[in-house]
């Protein structure tokens, strides 16, 4: 008898290489939390995210070898929460945390998720943490309504929610040559194994927003700038002869571009590079040249381009049918080569975040952090939520000096902010 569509699904295109690349040292893994205006009742959150589980059973999974994919299975166990950690973002194991690939923790007034990639994308993390704290809300007897972020957990999941959107939508014929030169990265003294700096800064969305109007570009533009002109100080002030290009990553979420209500990944990375060897550049020269990489990428007809180019592999004949282990293999000795080299820096922005106005009533704050690279100094994350910024960095490295001069730039542009850290 043939399974329910809930019971297994294959991975999305954007998480088949995860696996692969998972190592005791690193796995690709993100932060989302919240902190509420009271205390949390861990027993509650149980409850809760229980229910959460039945209304999104793409978290309910564990991962499971075929004999040419990996495959998601439904989860027999029950997904344990734990009291918070210092070092968040560490590595997934299989075999631990109950087969689960996504981990609760609580502590004081906040709920937190580490996500493993491989489940889903940012927005597909908002869906279920929004989802968890509405259901946490209504246990405790508050009326809640719902959105596209806070789901109801009385209502069945809908198949449309499990679609891998890259199979559906890609069906471009044009070729895309993907970037092979290695760039700049800041380098400092490597942290131990299962550790890394994460620095956060509290701002008011206002301020940012004004300072980003009066230079005629996005929120998002901006920022990205400002982390790549630091970088670019950054590699002047160490005097290096050779001046390699800086280069950032900015995830796109796809379904504004496709009509998508997928829960899983459904996201692309933009690249926008800065060529130290064509000459000096300003800071507003950095930020005209960052707004019209962005904007000429994120054109529809070239993100296809960019999905289809991604499926070749995963679609060719001779490769689809290459034992897993061997694909495992490969793709390790890939990242293990190449892991970062192609890009100086990643920022992630989840844009605004809007809950039901009984949710957000109850909550103080969203964070959102990314995991530290293996060679980047810098992967950032920023979300917006009510009259919030939040910016994160995380850093592989114990010195401080780029998210000290990033804030302390924004400070002199008459940014207030409040910063928290794991370093005390």
């Amino acid at each position: 008898m043939r399974k329910n569509t809930f019971d297994w699904f294959r991975l999305d295109n954007a998480a088949k290489i995860f696996p692969g690349q998972n190592t005791r040292a690193w796995s690709n893994v993100f932060r989302l939390g919240a902190e509420l205006k009271s205390e949390v009742d861990p027993e509650i959150l149980r409850v809760a995210l229980n229910n959460t589980l039945k209304r999104i059973p793409t978290f309910n999974v564990r991962i499971r070898n075929g004999a040419f994919w990996h495959y998601f299975e439904k989860n027999p166990g029950e997904a344990p929460i734990k009291p918070d950690v210092k070092n968040i973002c560490y590595r997934i194991n299989f075999k631990e945390n109950n087969g689960f690939l996504f981990r609760v923790y609580y502590r004081g007034k906040r709920i937190n998720v580490d996500v493993y990639h491989a489940l889903c994308d940012g927005y597909g993390a908002v869906v279920f943490l929004g989802t968890l704290v509405g259901e946490y809300l209504k246990l405790q007897g508050e009326e809640i309504s719902y959105n596209n972020f806070v789901l109801d957990t009385s209502e069945a999941p809908r198949e449309s929610e499990l679609e891998d959107s890259y199979n559906k939508y890609a069906d471009s014929k044009a070729r895309f040559k993907r970037p092979d030169k290695w760039v700049y990265h800041y380098k400092g003294t490597k942290m131990p194994m299962h550790t890394a700096n994460y620095t956060q800064a509290e701002m008011p969305f206002e301020q940012l927003h004004k300072i980003s109007k009066s230079y005629g570009v996005t929120v998002t533009e901006f920022l990205a700038a400002l982390v790549i002109d630091v970088l670019y100080r950054q590699q002047l002030k160490e005097g290096k002869k050779k001046q390699r290009e800086i280069s950032a990553q900015i995830p796109v979420n796809l379904r504004k571009a496709f009509p998508s209500e997928t829960l899983r990944n459904f996201v692309l990375c933009l690249r926008v590079v800065i060529d130290p060897t064509l000459g000096e550049y300003i800071f507003e020269e950095i930020l005209r040249s960052v707004s019209l990489q962005l904007k000429l990428a994120n054109d529809k007809k070239l993100i296809n381009a960019l999905m289809t180019e991604n499926l070749k592999l995963e679609r060719h004949t001779v490769l689809k049918y290459l034992p897993l282990p061997l694909k495992d293999f490969g793709v390790g000795i890939s990242f293990a080569i190449t892991a970062e080299q192609t890009t100086s820096t990643l920022v992630s922005s989840l844009g605004v975040i809007k809950f039901p106005e009984e949710v957000e009533e109850h909550i103080e704050k969203l964070m959102f952090f990314t995991g530290a690279g293996m060679v980047n100094g810098s992967r950032c994350a920023t979300l917006t939520f009510k009259d919030k910024l939040m910016f994160s960095f995380s850093n592989c490295y114990m010195e401080s000096d780029l998210e000290r001069e990033f804030y302390t730039r924004l400070v002199k542009m008459g940014v207030h902010m409040k910063i928290e850290s794991n370093r005390d």
